[in-house]
Order: C-alpha cells, then structure tokens, then sequence
C-alpha cells in the first residue's frame, strides 16, 4: 500500500508523473472491482428475469 512516508522516496527516485499515475491507477482498481461486480449482478438479474419469462410463456 501506498502511504505518505512511502511517496516522497518514490518521487525522488521515479519522478513526479510515475509516481501520481501509480498512485491514480492504485486508486482506480478498487472502483473498477467494484463497477464489475456491479455489472454481474446486473448481469445475473436480467439472466434470472429472462429464466422466469421464459418458463412463462
């Protein structure tokens, strides 16, 4: 994990712009994980719709 003691090192050794774009790209994953298990549930609710009409008809 990425904290406040571990950044400035990073920035001396790699730069400002790795380091940021590590950072944001850090940041982004745990929305990312949480916009696809969004989207499989979405996924498993329209597929369980789809069962139910389908056993109607």
């Amino acid at each position: 994990m990425i904290d406040a003691g571990n950044i400035v090192p990073l920035i001396g050794n790699f730069g400002f712009p790795i380091v940021v774009s590590i950072y944001l790209l850090h940041r982004f994953e745990n929305k990312i994980e949480s916009l696809e298990n969004a989207i499989h549930n979405i996924e498993n609710v329209v597929n369980s719709s789809m069962d139910k009409r389908k056993g109607g008809e």
